[in-house]
């Protein structure tokens, strides 16, 4: 297969990839029980010489409860062919590391109510209690 583009700086290669077969359970009438169609994609993050030291960091962190041992694994049965489960595991790992190398938006800025939003809120609770405060019987007091 090809390498994965997860963007244009970065292109995994075919050998830091490794790719397992076996049966698939999905649709497929009576060949899913002779061909090899579930694809398991195994991307070795820990080991990888394309990534720069801070986008392993990175990596390591966003995808710590998805990493075994470091290795990211992939798995795509949805398809009845193996070709295109393939396709389906590169997509897949290639989506997974765009949105996991992504910077950290920035930090929020605490801001405060305006004092007319803190008007305008204790005005609403004051109509409040007295809708509710006509609501009862006259000699509730």
């Amino acid at each position: 297969m090809a390498p994965v583009r997860v963007r244009e700086t970065l292109v995994i290669p075919d050998d830091e990839l490794s790719w397992r077969f076996s049966r698939s359970s999905g649709p497929g009438g009576q060949g899913v029980n002779t061909t090899d169609s579930r694809v398991e994609l195994s991307y070795s993050v820990a080991g990888s010489r394309v990534l720069s030291p801070v986008m392993r960091a990175r990596l390591a962190e966003r995808l710590r409860h998805r990493l075994v041992d470091g290795v990211l694994t992939v798995v795509a049965s949805e398809h009845r062919s193996q070709l295109r489960n393939r396709e389906a595991a590169q997509a897949r790992l290639a989506v997974l590391l765009d949105d996991a190398l992504r910077p950290p938006p920035p930090p929020r800025r605490p801001t405060k109510p305006s004092r007319a939003a803190r008007a305008r809120r204790v005005e609403k609770k004051r109509r409040t209690g007295e809708t509710k405060r006509l609501r009862r019987r006259p000699d509730d007091g």
